[in-house]
């Protein structure tokens, strides 16, 4: 702190001292009702200035943060709070919310969403067997004719139906490995072209 810091740190202390001395003077028959008015009116500054200072934070918290796709077929995801990373594509002009999973080797649908494309899950024949977290299910390949993220779109994709309870769709490696480069930084995942 140099000396006009100082000048002015001391120029505030007397001024504050002085309005401090009259306020008390002027309200000394009502000095306790005075005091916790300045005390409510303290605590609500310093939660102003504290709401200020943590803003990004409590943004980066509530805020839904999107996927953010660019024409040079780069895509950045952000980390959700549950630490899993999530992309919606449309798959045959219908948008599904499908979860990356680098552990899940093909793209794989929920019944529900199967349903939402138009495909009956009930009039597929389940020949294949996956193996997942949750043990070993059944599975039935049928065919999109578009996936699309934005600008980029794959044309006759395979796509592979649960025969069991899916919360979200898994976008496995058959999607990912269209990409150059995966790389997770900062609680991103980008998908490089």
């Amino acid at each position: 702190m140099d000396g006009d810091d100082f000048g002015r740190l001391v120029y505030l202390v007397i001024l504050g001292g002085a309005l401090a001395t009259y306020f008390i003077v002027a309200n000394r028959a009502r000095l306790g009702q005075v005091l916790r008015h300045a005390v409510l009116w303290g605590v609500i500054f310093i939660g102003c200035v504290a709401g200020v200072g943590l803003w990004q934070d409590i943004r980066g918290d509530f805020a839904v943060r999107q996927a953010r796709v660019t024409d040079t077929g780069r895509i950045e995801i952000p980390r959700a709070q549950d630490g899993h990373y999530y992309l919606t594509l449309e798959a045959d002009e219908v948008p599904i919310r499908f979860v990356v999973d680098t552990g899940a080797t093909n793209i794989v649908l929920s019944r529900q969403d199967a349903g939402r494309i138009g495909v009956d899950p009930d009039s597929l024949r389940y020949l294949g067997i996956a193996n997942t977290a949750n043990g070993r299910t059944r599975t039935a390949r049928t065919m999109l004719s578009t996936l699309s993220l934005g600008p980029i779109v794959e044309r006759d994709v395979a796509v592979w139906v649960n025969e069991g309870e899916m919360e979200d769709s898994l976008l496995g490696m058959d999607y990912l490995q269209r990409f150059e480069r995966i790389e997770i930084s900062d609680g991103t995942l980008v998908l490089t072209r």
